[in-house]
């Protein structure tokens, strides 16, 4: 039992599973917030484009069952204006991230010991 607690201590404690779980926190508060623009901004929009149709409300009765297609189509554009989202910032992300490979870094400024040969191959190509 130590040997199998052991091992999942090292499984949770590796950087991905760190990073994994950041993401997913953090994904949570964008979904929350991607969720709020549909439904508090970009539905009342489409809503009034389309004459105020409110597709949530929308259903086809079969039998004894109620079909509700308009909540499959408000999940369909809630998707797509998500994905929409993340791929915007991860373009912006990598972007940013090509911008920071493209500068290049400052030559390092030389050390005593650089300076001191430096100064001793220019004495003897003088001489």
């Amino acid at each position: 039992m130590g040997k199998f607690l052991s091992e999942f201590k090292n499984f949770a404690m590796r950087g991905n599973v760190m990073d994994m779980a950041v993401g997913v926190i953090i994904g949570g508060a964008f979904g929350k917030i991607v969720s709020s623009l549909v439904g508090d901004i970009i539905m009342p929009i489409i809503g009034v484009i389309t004459g105020g149709v409110d597709f949530s409300n929308l259903s086809a009765k079969i039998s004894d069952a109620t079909v509700n297609y308009g909540m499959f189509i408000q999940n369909i554009i809630d998707f797509l204006i998500i994905a929409w989202c993340i791929f915007i910032m991860v373009k912006a992300v990598n972007k940013l991230s090509k911008k920071k490979k493209e500068e290049p870094a400052a030559p390092p400024a030389p050390t005593k010991e650089e300076i001191l040969l430096t100064e001793i191959r220019d004495l003897l190509k003088n001489k």
